[in-house]
């Protein structure tokens, strides 16, 4: 009996990601990162930590924001190439935002080869919400 082949996870680039897209696997690297929310306490007795960080993260086809949660901040380290596993794009007033919620997952990898693209910031541009009507 023939084995069932693990189907591979495809890839996308960076200027392919568009409004509303999910279940995204991507290799990125870190460009920076800019800690916008910390609250609760790092000890853990008063509830849980929350921590969000907004990073620029980029391939040699542009660059995004990434949206990082908790234990995500620790390991998306300015210069850190990642590979995102089932990502999805959320909108944030009107732009791109890249986000890895709990059914996706951040994994630190090899350094990566590519040069990213800086001159193409896919989070700068603006999507309006234009309602189609049918004639």
């Amino acid at each position: 009996m023939a084995e069932q082949q693990k189907k591979q996870p495809v890839f996308v680039k960076v200027e392919q990601l568009r409004p509303g897209a999910n279940g995204l696997n991507l290799t990125v690297k870190v460009i920076s990162s800019k800690m916008i929310m910390q609250r609760g306490r790092s000890d853990g007795i008063q509830g849980r930590q929350m921590r969000i960080a907004e990073l620029l993260v980029g391939d040699e086809t542009g660059m995004i924001v990434f949206t990082a949660r908790n234990d995500q901040v620790d390991l998306m380290k300015e210069g850190a190439t990642v590979i995102l596993r089932n990502a999805k794009i959320d909108m944030f007033k009107g732009s791109m935002r890249l986000a890895v919620d709990k059914w996706g997952r951040v994994e630190v990898t090899e350094p990566a080869s590519f040069t990213v693209k800086e001159d193409c910031n896919l989070s700068l541009i603006e999507f309006e919400l234009v309602n189609v009507v049918e004639e």
